[in-house]
């Protein structure tokens, strides 16, 4: 039997992907919402201190993210887009898959710079960019 608890936060950020046909290749925003779930394995009384974890990811998401865009690598606006406003660099795009990954990955580096119980791991990031479009990353 294991255990889990998850931490949610929102951000506002813009984003687009210029690479897919449609309406998603001009610039435009959401309100983006994450979920992020740890896991014991070995259900102890204490997974995480979440006001650690929480404080942490937000900070994280607040200074890079929030108010911001995200665009990719190859975003022919980032360059100039960067010298004139806050913006994040997904490779190599930032679908809504790919910003799932991205904090997949700081939520793991910062679970790992805090105390947790004997086990525990990040199993699943969701982020939502609409209330219909959503995705989810899970650890293997």
């Amino acid at each position: 039997m294991s255990t889990s608890g998850t931490v949610r936060h929102t951000f506002e950020a813009g984003h687009r992907l210029p690479h897919i046909p449609g309406k998603c290749q001009s610039l435009h925003g959401h309100t983006w919402h994450v979920a992020v779930t740890v896991t014991d394995p070995n259900s102890s009384d204490l997974i995480v201190q979440f006001g650690h974890l929480k404080g942490s990811l937000r900070q994280w998401i607040d200074d890079r993210l929030d108010h911001g865009l995200m665009l990719g690598e190859a975003d022919p606006l980032r360059e100039y887009l960067s010298e004139h406003g806050k913006v994040f660099t997904i490779s190599p795009w930032p679908s809504v898959e790919a910003v799932a990954m991205v904090i997949a990955e700081i939520a793991r580096g910062t679970l790992a710079s805090i105390e947790h119980a004997p086990g525990a791991y990040v199993s699943e990031v969701t982020v939502s960019e609409t209330p219909v479009n959503e995705a989810t990353w899970r650890a293997q």
